[in-house]
């Protein structure tokens, strides 16, 4: 890596930093999806019971169906919505550091 000119080294930082936020969004974008797979659960679940409840700090307590769907299903959209950025953000991303590797490939192929 010492005969490679600072211009390929910056690029290749950038590179490694791309590719640690993708790491990130990845990451993110697993919670978010659990997020919304467990608000999906409870709504089903909700639609079988009778009788709904939900924990808040150490206590559950008894809340109205309505309700509690109407913030369950608000939930879901969020994390829903948020999954969607970060794909997006996402695919951008790995353009760029698409486009950064083939650069960095070529300068290193025309420095040998």
């Amino acid at each position: 890596m010492e005969n490679i000119d600072d211009n390929t080294k910056k690029k290749i930082s950038k590179l490694q930093m791309l590719e640690q936020r993708l790491q990130s969004f990845a990451m993110q974008k697993q919670s978010f999806q659990t997020q919304s797979m467990e608000s999906d659960n409870a709504l089903k679940e909700i639609d079988n019971s009778d009788d709904t409840y939900k924990v808040v700090g150490n206590v559950m307590i008894s809340v109205d169906k309505a309700k509690l769907k109407e913030e369950l299903t608000s939930k879901k959209e969020m994390a829903d919505m948020k999954i969607s950025n970060l794909e997006k953000e996402e695919g951008k991303l790995r353009e760029e550091a698409s486009e950064l590797q083939k650069e960095v490939m070529e300068s290193m192929k025309n420095e040998q």
